[in-house]
């Protein structure tokens, strides 16, 4: 039986378990279908729930032009927009040479303009958790994702899993100030840390998210971050 044969309260109930690509290809099934999919019901539940920040007072501006436009229209311009303008990030990053670190300020700038952009877990999976990617996009979109947007580890871990990205590597380095001893300053301490993205998700790798998180504050004088094992081949380049 097909959902022509449905109540239009059960059909919806049924099309909104669905995603958001699942909901556009059937609605070109039939007209029953059709307009289903095209439902104000439909997509407000969709848009709610991957914006939930709609809900709130502040983005007033937002809930009226999604009640004017109706909300497929909201939320499909809404979703070019955000798609669009996140590419600033994507391209800054991919700039960068593969073998070149980027700097700990630059790192966390860009996951600024994500916050800007008010991106959502939904929109951070869609543009950054991308195997074919950067590992340090997946990066970017990992830290946004579990320190700005406070998500739980093990869903961002299980998005990491479905995405096929959670055993990319990446590699952070920091130099910490020198400790004293006995009147002198000793010699800054530097340490490297090679870390899959899985990893950044357990206890091991908390203490590696926390510096990416401060940057160069305190005792930590400069943070680098690079792709996978390419800080030898870095390093290695600069001694010689």
């Amino acid at each position: 039986m097909g959902l022509d044969n449905l109540s239009i309260d059960t059909a919806l109930k049924i099309a909104s378990s669905l995603q958001v690509s699942d909901i556009c290809s059937l609605g070109c099934c039939s007209r029953f279908c059709r307009q289903l999919c095209d439902s104000d019901y439909l997509w407000e539940s969709l848009a709610r729930e991957r914006w939930p920040y709609i809900n709130g007072s502040s983005s007033s501006t937002l809930a009226q032009s999604s009640i004017s436009m109706g909300w497929k229209s909201f939320y499909i311009q809404r979703h070019i927009e955000i798609s669009g303008r996140a590419q600033a990030a994507v391209k800054f990053v991919e700039q960068c040479s593969p073998s070149t670190p980027i700097e700990g300020g630059d790192y966390l700038r860009t996951i600024g303009g994500l916050w800007d952009l008010k991106l959502s877990f939904v929109d951070a999976q869609m543009v950054l958790f991308k195997p074919q990617l950067n590992e340090l996009l997946n990066l970017v979109g990992l830290h946004y994702c579990r320190i700005w947007l406070q998500i739980p580890a093990n869903q961002i871990m299980e998005a990491l899993q479905r995405c096929k990205i959670a055993e990319r590597h990446i590699c952070v380095k920091w130099w910490k100030l020198g400790r004293w001893f006995y009147g002198f300053r000793m010699r800054d301490e530097q340490q490297t840390r090679r870390v899959s993205l899985a990893e950044l998700m357990t206890e091991e790798g908390e203490d590696v998210l926390g510096v990416l998180s401060r940057g160069a504050v305190h005792e930590v004088l400069r943070v680098q971050v690079s792709v996978g094992d390419s800080f030898a081949g870095h390093w290695s380049r600069q001694s010689t």
